[in-house]
C-alpha cells in the first residue's frame, strides 16, 4: 500500500500477517497432494492439515480437534450453523438477532421453503441484543438460536455468555451458534467457556488468506451438510481441502492469539485518536454505540449533512479507504438493516461510515484519518 495511503477498512478485509505468508510458502511445498488421498504426498498433506486442525481447536478452547470444520470462510460457516442444524431438527423456529450479519438473516430466512419461521430479536439503542429478549422468544419449538459474538458494523459486543446461559434456562438442548467473526481478533474465545455449540470464524478478518474459515461444532450437535458429494471434514463439508490456506489460517490464528492485547492496545489507540480529532473539529459527528462495550478497533461514525456514499468516493481520492453501513439496491441506497434495527432514522443511517483498525495500522493513521475526513467533510458542505 502507498504510504500516503490510509487504510481502515480492516473489518472487511486485512492484510495477511506475515506468519500466514511463511506458512503459506512452507506448505506450498507439499500442498499439491490431496488430502483425501492415500499415497505419500496425500499423506503429506492430510498430516498437515490434521496438525492445523489440532491447533486450531486448541487455540479457540474446542473440547476436540473432529469438532473444527474447516470452511471458505464466515459466510459458509453462518450457513452451514443455521441451515445445518436446522435441517436434523423436528422443530421449525430459528431464532436469530436483528442485527445479524446477512449471511445468518438470509440462510434463516432461506428456510421458510421448507416450512421453517423465523423470530426476530429486537436490539437496543447501541445495538446490544440483551439475554431476556432470546430467552422470551426461545421454546420448545425452537430448532437454532444464532447472536453474533460482535457486530460486524458497529463493533458492538454482544454478551453472548450471557445469552448462551439464559437459552439454557428455556431450551437445555437448543443449539446456539455465534458468529465470531469480527470478535476473534480483539477479544479471547473460549468457545466451552462460552457455551455456544456453534462458532463462526474467517481467516481474512484476522490476517489469514481470504477463502478459508472454520465452524467450530460441539460434541452434541448434530448437522447436515449444506453442499455434497464428498466425504471430507467427516462428512460434514465436502470438497477438497484447502491444506495451504487452512494452515496459513491457522498460523494467523496462533499469531493473533500471542498479541491480542497489543492489538487491542496499538488499534485501540489509533481508534481513541480517530474518534477524538474527528469530533474535536466537528462536534455535529456522533459515535454509534460509544457508550457501550465495543470492540478496540471499531468507529462508526454518522457525519449530519454528507451521505456517506458520496463521502467515501471524496475520501477514496484523498487515500483513505473505509465502508458504510448501507448497501445499494435496485438502484436506492437503503439504510443498513442493522442500524434500523437500532432504530436510527433513515435519513441519518445514510450518512454513517465504518472506519476499521487493524494489526498494521501506523502510529498516526487515526488522527490523520481524521483530519482527512474533516477537509473532506468541509469541502463537500
Amino acid at each position: 500500500m502507498n504510504t500516503s495511503e490510509i487504510y481502515v477498512d480492516h473489518a472487511a478485509t486485512t492484510a495477511l500477517r506475515p506468519a500466514a505468508i511463511a506458512a503459506l510458502e512452507r506448505s506450498f511445498a507439499f500442498t499439491h497432494g490431496n488430502a483425501a488421498g492415500h499415497h505419500g504426498a496425500a499423506r503429506r498433506a492430510k498430516n498437515a492439515l490434521e496438525e492445523a486442525r489440532e491447533q486450531a481447536a486448541e487455540l479457540i478452547g474446542a473440547a476436540r480437534p473432529h469438532d473444527i470444520v474447516f470452511t471458505s470462510g464466515g459466510t459458509e460457516s453462518d450457513n452451514l450453523a443455521v441451515v445445518g442444524s436446522a435441517l436434523p431438527s423436528e422443530s421449525k423456529v430459528i431464532v436469530v438477532s436483528s442485527v445479524e450479519h446477512k449471511a445468518v438473516l438470509e440462510a434463516a430466512r432461506g428456510l421458510s421453503r421448507f416450512g421453517y419461521a423465523t423470530r426476530l430479536v429486537p436490539s437496543d439503542g447501541n445495538g446490544v441484543i440483551h439475554p431476556e429478549a432470546v430467552a422470551g422468544v426461545v421454546d420448545g419449538d425452537t430448532a437454532v438460536v444464532s447472536v453474533m459474538s460482535a457486530n460486524n458494523e458497529t463493533g458492538t459486543v454482544e454478551p453472548i455468555d450471557e445469552i448462551v446461559e439464559r437459552v439454557r434456562s428455556v431450551n437445555r438442548t437448543v443449539p446456539i451458534h455465534t458468529d465470531a467473526v469480527q470478535y476473534f481478533v480483539a477479544k479471547p474465545l473460549d468457545v466451552a467457556a462460552i457455551g455456544a455449540d456453534l462458532v463462526s470464524l474467517s481467516g481474512h478478518k484476522f490476517g489469514g488468506p481470504t477463502g478459508v474459515g472454520l465452524l467450530s461444532v460441539s460434541s452434541s450437535t448434530h448437522i447436515e451438510p449444506v453442499l455434497v458429494g464428498g466425504s471430507q471434514e467427516a462428512g460434514r463439508r465436502p470438497g477438497t481441502s484447502n491444506v495451504a490456506g487452512i494452515v496459513a489460517m491457522v498460523a494467523a490464528m496462533a499469531d493473533v492469539e500471542s498479541e491480542r492485547r497489543r492489538f487491542a492496545e496499538t488499534a485501540g489507540v489509533e481508534r481513541d485518536a480517530f474518534e477524538r480529532t474527528l469530533m474535536e473539529g466537528d462536534p455535529t459527528v456522533t459515535i454509534t454505540a460509544k457508550d457501550t462495550d465495543r470492540l478496540a478497533h471499531f468507529s462508526h461514525v454518522c457525519i449530519p449533512g454528507v451521505l456517506a456514499e458520496t463521502l467515501l468516493i471524496r475520501l477514496d481520492a484523498a487515500g483513505v479507504f473505509a465502508a458504510a453501513g448501507s448497501a445499494c439496491q435496485s438502484g436506492a441506497v437503503e439504510p443498513s438493516h442493522v442500524l434500523t434495527a437500532m432504530g436510527m432514522p433513515a435519513d441519518l443511517a445514510q450518512r454513517c461510515v465504518r472506519f476499521t483498525f487493524g494489526w498494521d495500522t501506523r502510529p498516526g493513521d487515526g488522527a490523520n484519518a481524521a483530519r482527512r475526513v474533516l477537509e473532506t467533510v468541509e469541502a463537500l458542505r
